[in-house]
């Protein structure tokens, strides 16, 4: 009998923190640039408000009602050190409006997205096609990720990829492709020698995109 109430316990504990876990303190900006702060779901399971778009739910505090916000709805949102952006989308996405991370906030910024395979109903992306024009903003912040075409799992029953792209708003962002990856990264950090001069000796590459961002970022950090 104690052993059964302490399993009992043990699944009530395991369910309570997943549920915390996905309730995650953060901000968004709306369409007039307001500032709204409270709890942020990023990844929410059901119908969209808005067909073909992106989502996230919001509430003021653990006690509010939950309220869904399509990405036409806001113009970026925070949750810990990561900030994601909206942007128009083709092929990476199964919806004409979605969020990318901005993975790294320079001149020339760096976005990362998830795209479904295709083979759980999603709509399928390569990450040689182009991205349509964007209508979301530039960066403001950055963090830590999954690796091009690195399984991720998700709710869609396929196998979800990071997609990474460059540019100078989402507006113009294309993907990063292997053959143009050191060109790119050497334009993007230029600003860095010491990360430069580990680029062009192909110490990093696509799949190892994320430790490349957080070693420039270290450097940066060094620097000041």
């Amino acid at each position: 009998m104690r052993r059964l109430v302490l399993t009992f316990l043990l699944f009530v504990l395991i369910v309570a923190g997943a549920y915390a876990q996905k309730w995650q303190p953060g901000y968004f900006y709306d369409t007039k640039g307001q500032i709204e702060k409270g709890l942020i779901h990023q990844n929410p399971s059901g119908r969209p408000p808005i067909k073909d778009e992106g989502f996230i739910e919001f509430r003021d505090d653990a006690k509010a009602d939950v309220i869904k916000l399509s990405a036409s709805d806001i113009k970026a949102y925070v949750v810990g050190r990561d900030s994601f952006v909206v942007a128009a989308t083709d092929l990476w996405s199964n919806r004409v409006l979605d969020f990318v991370r901005v993975a790294l906030d320079t001149d020339l910024k760096l976005y990362a997205a998830f795209g479904d395979d295709g083979s759980g109903g999603g709509g399928g992306f390569s990450p040689q096609f182009g991205v349509g024009a964007g209508g979301g903003t530039g960066g403001m912040g950055g963090g830590l990720g999954g690796g091009i075409s690195i399984p991720i799992g998700g709710s869609g029953g396929g196998k979800n990829h990071a997609v990474y792209f460059f540019g100078s708003s989402t507006a113009d962002m294309k993907p990063i492709s292997n053959q143009a990856f050191n060109d790119i990264m050497v334009e993007v950090m230029g600003d860095e020698p010491d990360v430069v001069e580990q680029i062009r000796a192909k110490k990093f590459n696509l799949g190892s995109i994320e430790r490349l961002i957080a070693y420039y970022k270290g450097v940066e950090v060094s620097h000041r």
